[in-house]
């Protein structure tokens, strides 16, 4: 043995002294496209396993012997043979190869090419968020990608209402959001302008590996890295405004009087008695609104790479003035990316997102459009104490119920002061080992803080009925509140990837440990002024609950909150694929969780998806048409961990009763609920088939896919009156289609290109099943209940109105409270022969049936146009505003105006009448269509070509002119026809806040 291993030893150490003597190979090699360097470059004398690779500048060095046959092969890129003669410099350009150079997308814990997988995933370039005048990166994304709804807010910073392929869950809609590897519940702290890239997750074969995260979808964000070779400066700028449109009809001071003097005459009442004393013609939403609300925005991003690093650096600021006086953003990012090359094989990194935000004292329009338009916003008056005093209004018609709205925005709005400071930051090292092998080590955090204080003061306001000053909303101290509240996240990953290609075997493995640790602190506290001393003055130097010696320190109160949870998972995914035909997809997440009872805290998770390309075969592959068919298909089950509390098993306690031991009074406390030692999380299951397509040399793409996702065992909260607990039971089912198309062409001299693109996404919402079969009721009209979509809207049918006492005798009598001609006419649903509670049936659903986008690119020499346009159809919306359903006096719509007045005068708008709740009672007549038609963005611009400026060359400038939400076609009556929600109340417009039309200038500059 000994003899044989000597033998052996001597033959290796002799053939490393002959191939030592071989001749050396340097050369560089560079890409045909651009002529620049391509690093990376593999190359391998032919046979043997000795090789190299080019280095940062393209260049490399070999050994070999005359005769020996060098293959150059890089990803996208045709390989290159040469065989070596008596030459010591070889040159090599490189071709890019089209079929080969596949779409490289972010999945969970890794990258793959997207011809490999057999999920639904859609790449968005970070190209299209960067330009677009949204504080939200995903609002941008509004009718971009096919299965994802974008209901947009105009409310200043607020996060869109975000829907992957419907509403599954009782408690929750919103995706998961991994930015750079670390997950979030928003991603309000990424400046749009560092990203690079967007992934939407749909499918069970791309979001298993997220186990008990990932059942409403996942949205991965991929902020910019430093490209090899290239030291690039980016400054961009934008500078706009924002207004108003579709500003809902409202009765003006005329219509008013009209209309209210008539209501108190049909009750039997005496007329208003003060309209001496209220002459006002007031537009309260004109009122409050910030003329030219200002909107600003520059960044600064800075790139450099060297062999062994590459750094990215962006700085942004924000400025943003919300539609109402007084609603300011101010936010400062900051994005860091480093890799650091210590060898060929290991790496390390970090990267970091910081924000701050001055945020905004949002409000809404509710009360300009409720507020009476008889009433002057400021009392003028010869008196020097009364004269410019905010007026109250009138006590009879909403005093009671709303503050002067210019008081509210001009002057509470400004007495708060909040903050917030998020870090989300990693550190990452990874180690690449037998040559096919990488082990990766990532450690995440997330520092999100939010602080605030606020000041009461005394306003005072002038009374008219009674000619007197008095305190706005009674208030007769000053107070100050102050809160903390401070949320960390923090991960671990350890992945282990092996990747190999074997003859036509590729295969591609992940395994990993993962763990997330959540911690959530809150604190307040408030005090009132000390009447000994005098009132807390109104400097924001003074607020705060320590105020000395202003406070009262008997009026001092505090509390607090806080909890910890954690997981642990165990995560596994395999991607094969054969001969680049036949691919096959599994993936594997164990979730262990500190919130449920030890023997249901760990749930498995799975997926398996297959592919067939079927252009690969060898009666396609000849075909002049068709570049790329691959059918798919992927079956899996995931889960949904939100619940409104944090350990719905562990179920704490409340206050209850109190008792008195002598002169000790001790507080009592009972159970909040109690425990289910069963509960498990939510079960979603879902598959879908697809196919993707490429076709007349890849100018033409087309997607399609069906789905269906069934969530079981609800997480529920029941409350049976003599006992309340959590329990899983109900099934929602979700099922679609979902189809894309693009196609892009330039003409013959290049001078002009377009592309054209658009997506539909059907949406079927059913309940299959709720506990018992019992009704989810929520609001004012939303009703969730089996075989019925969820959240739809409940109430009664309107058949007009009853015309005379005669139409009245010849209809069902209802049951429903008094009524007389002029009133709803209410439908008989079962057909009984009266109109009762049980007569209330579907009368409108908030999910669509299906939502759609499409886009128009024009580029012709340096100019360009680009068009979004997106909408939905098939939806209702609940008008929750202007109904006259409730008990004080608000304005009136300015449709109230064909009101009923005798018969035959109308047979939609009821009488002026509001002694009986029996027209305020929900019905089709606050149903409106929620389908809508929107122009979402135009962009004209031009481009510069590069240029050079005192030896300094400008690789690239553009201008441009932005206009987002340019117009809308809608029905509904409201600012906007979107209106969001919680998944069992959603599609309710409250008057709310408008979605404005945004024009901005753009400037970008790189160098």
């Amino acid at each position: 043995m000994k003899a044989k291993f000597k033998l052996l030893f001597l033959f290796l150490l002799v053939s490393s002294f002959i191939h030592a003597q071989g001749q050396k190979i340097t050369g560089t090699v560079t890409s045909a496209d651009d002529s620049l360097p391509l690093p990376g470059v593999n190359i391998i004398e032919k046979g043997t396993t000795n090789g190299t690779n080019t280095d940062f500048d393209g260049n490399y060095s070999i050994t070999v012997n005359q005769g020996a046959v060098l293959e150059f092969s890089s990803l996208g890129f045709k390989t290159v043979s040469i065989t070596v003669g008596s030459q010591n410099t070889i040159n090599v350009t490189m071709e890019t190869d089209v079929e080969s150079l596949g779409e490289v997308v972010v999945i969970g814990y890794g990258t793959a090419e997207k011809r490999d997988l057999t999920g639904s995933i859609v790449k968005v370039s970070g190209d299209v968020v960067a330009d677009k005048p949204a504080t939200n990166p995903v609002a941008s994304l509004q009718g971009r990608v096919a299965g994802l709804s974008v209901v947009n807010s105009g409310t200043l910073g607020q996060e869109p209402d975000i829907r992957i392929r419907g509403t599954s869950s009782r408690y929750s809609t919103k995706p998961l959001y991994v930015v750079d590897g670390i997950f979030a519940d928003d991603i309000s702290f990424v400046n749009p302008n560092d990203i690079e890239s967007i992934e939407i997750l749909k499918d069970a074969s791309s979001l298993a590996i997220f186990g008990v995260r990932g059942a409403n979808g996942v949205i991965i964000v991929t902020t910019k890295k430093a490209k090899a070779g290239k030291l690039t400066i980016n400054f961009n700028s934008t500078l706009g405004f924002k207004n108003i449109v579709n500003a809902p009809d409202m009765a003006d001071a005329a219509l008013f009087r009209e209309l209210y003097d008539e209501r108190l005459m049909n009750e039997g009442l005496a007329p208003f008695s003060y309209y001496d004393l209220f002459t006002g013609n007031t537009d309260w939403v004109e009122e409050i609104s910030k003329e030219s609300s200002f909107i600003q925005t520059n960044n600064i991003s800075i790139q450099s790479a060297s062999e062994k690093n590459k750094i990215s650096f962006g700085l942004g600021y924000r400025n943003e003035d919300g539609l109402i006086k007084q609603e300011n953003l101010q936010r400062l990012t900051m994005n860091l990316n480093d890799e650091f090359n210590l060898s060929d094989n290991i790496k390390i990194g970090l990267t970091g997102n910081f924000y701050k935000d001055k945020l905004p004292n949002t409000g809404g329009f509710s009360s300009a459009l409720n507020a009476t338009p008889i009433v002057d916003p400021i009392h003028y008056d010869s008196r020097p104490e009364y004269n410019g005093l905010y007026n109250q209004l009138p006590i009879e018609i909403g005093g009671a119920q709303i503050g002067n709205p210019l008081l509210v925005a001009e002057v509470t709005k400004n007495k708060n002061i909040a903050e917030r400071y998020r870090f989300v930051g990693s550190v990452f090292g990874e180690v690449k080992f037998l040559k096919d092998f990488t082990f990766r080590t990532n450690l995440y955090g997330d520092y999100d803080h939010v602080r605030g204080r606020s000041y009461t003061p005394i306003v005072n306001i002038y009374t008219a009925e009674t000619d007197e000053i008095v305190s706005f909303n009674g208030n007769q101290v000053t107070r100050v509140n102050q809160n903390s509240n401070l949320v960390t996240n923090f991960q671990q990953e350890y992945l282990l990837t092996y990747k190999k290609d074997f003859g036509p075997h590729g295969i591609s493995a992940t395994l990993g440990y993962t763990t997330t640790e959540t911690n959530v602190e809150g604190i307040s506290g408030s005090v009132e002024h000390d009447p000994s001393v005098g009132i807390i003055p109104d400097d924001p130097r003074f607020w705060y609950v320590g105020v000395f010696p202003y406070g009262d320190p008997t009026s001092r109160t505090s509390g607090s909150n806080q909890f910890t949870r954690a997981t642990t998972s165990w995560l596994g995914r395999a991607l094969y694929n054969y001969d680049d035909k036949y691919l096959l997809n599994g993936s594997y997440r164990r979730d262990a969780t500190s919130q449920l009872a030890p023997n249901s805290r760990e749930q498995d998770f799975w997926s398996i998806g297959a592919g067939w390309v079927v252009s690969e075969e060898s009666f396609l592959e000849n075909s002049s048409t068709l570049n790329l068919l691959k059918l798919k298909g992927s079956i899996g089950e995931l889960g949904n961990q939100f619940v409104p509390v944090n350990y719905p098993f562990y179920p704490g306690v409340n206050e209850g009763a109190t008792a008195v031991f002598g002169e000790n009074v001790i507080p009592g406390y009972i159970q909040r609920f109690e425990e289910n030692p069963n509960l498990k999380w939510e079960t979603v299951k879902l598959w879908e088939v697809g196919l993707e397509s490429e076709w007349f040399n890849n100018r033409l793409t087309f997607n399609a896919n069906y789905y269906n996702r069934l969530t079981e065992n609800l997480l529920v909260f029941v409350d049976i009156g003599t006992a309340q607990f959590f329990d899983n039971s109900g099934e929602i089912r979700n099922k679609g289609f979902e189809f894309e198309a693009n196609w892009g062409d330039t003409s013959g001299s290049g001078d002009f290109g377009y592309s054209i693109g658009g997506n539909i996404t059907t949406i079927n919402n059913e309940v299959v099943s709720t506990r018992q079969d019992a009704a989810i009721f929520s609001g004012a009209a939303s009703r969730t209940i089996t075989g019925e979509p969820i959240g739809h809207f409940y109430g009664y049918i309107v058949d007009g109105l009853y015309q005379s006492n005669a139409d009245i005798a010849a209809s069902p009598p209802s049951t429903l409270g008094s009524y007389g001609p002029g009133d709803f006419k209410y439908r008989d649903v079962n057909g009984d022969g009266e109109i009762t509670p049980d007569d209330r049936t579907v009368i409108g659903n908030p999910t669509p049936d299906f939502t759609y986008g499409f886009y128009v690119n024009l580029d012709y020499k340096n100019f360009f146009l680009n068009m979004d346009f997106q909408g939905v159809y098939g939806n209702e919306i609940y008008r929750d505003w202007g109904n006259g359903n409730s008990f004080a006096q608000f304005n009136y719509r300015a449709a109230r105006a064909n009101r009923w007045t005798q018969s035959g005068s109308s047979n939609w708008e009821p009488r002026l009448y509001d002694a009986s709740e029996y027209n305020r009672l929900p019905s089709t007549y606050m149903i409106e269509d929620g389908s809508y038609f929107r122009i979402r963005n135009v962009q004209l611009g031009y481009n510069f070509d590069p240029f050079d400026v005192k030896n300094v060359t400008i690789q690239q400038m553009k201008v441009y002119f932005n206009i987002q939400n340019l117009y809308t076609w809608k029905d509904t009556s409201g600012f906007s026809p979107e209106a969001g929600g919680s998944p069992i109340a959603f599609g309710i417009d409250n008057g709310g806040y408008p979605i404005p039309v945004i024009s901005t200038l753009g400037f970008s500059i790189t160098f």
